[in-house]
């Protein structure tokens, strides 16, 4: 299999695997591959709180749950979906569905991991800049409506191309299980 190594636009090398070993006709498409989201797409997205995947990803391994902190009234972890390498939510292990819903200390907390997120991926991705937000309802955008959750995404200047707009595909440079490790590791012990 042959490889070579390509350099992105801010300098950073990674390795390119040439398809033209494969036995195949080329044709004159790119792929994306995005083998993480296959569990997605075979199992769905069922609503309620038995198949709710905020409610099931507390009771699973950090790591496989894609966890970074946990809190006592809420956690941190990848989102499966990423809008960029890094993309954290912020939810309480609590089955509510709107900000309105949750408790005091559930907000308090929620808030308190979102600056502690902020922080630790300043450090260990040096972001230049944040989008953070709740979607509430379906009609919002939310794509779990029914367990609150708040976006931590990470952002650095240019770190958006034409396939957002054109294709509708966004490219996520790292691994979700690399970027999990290094997010939990660099997540302080105490809150």
């Amino acid at each position: 299999m042959s490889r070579h190594r390509a350099t992105d636009i801010d300098g950073v090398d990674y390795d390119v695997e040439s398809s033209n070993e494969f036995a195949a006709v080329p044709d004159a498409f790119q792929r994306l591959w995005t083998p993480h989201r296959l569990v997605y797409i075979e199992n769905g997205q069922v609503p309620g709180e038995e198949s709710c995947p905020f409610c099931l990803a507390p009771s699973m391994d950090d790591e496989k749950a894609l966890i970074v902190a946990r809190g006592q009234h809420a956690y941190v972890l990848l989102n499966l979906f990423p809008y960029n390498s890094g993309h954290l939510l912020v939810c309480p292990y609590r089955h509510v569905s709107t900000y309105d819903q949750a408790t005091e200390e559930e907000t308090a907390e929620i808030a308190s991991l979102t600056q502690t997120a902020m922080r630790v991926l300043t450090a260990t991705s040096g972001a230049h800049g944040y989008n953070i937000g709740m979607n509430q309802g379906k009609i919002a955008g939310a794509g779990i409506a029914e367990h609150l959750h708040q976006h931590v995404v990470p952002r650095w200047a240019q770190d958006s191309n034409f396939f957002p707009i054109i294709a509708q595909t966004k490219a996520v440079p790292r691994l979700l299980g690399e970027v999990r490790a290094e997010i939990a590791a660099a997540w302080p012990d105490a809150q």
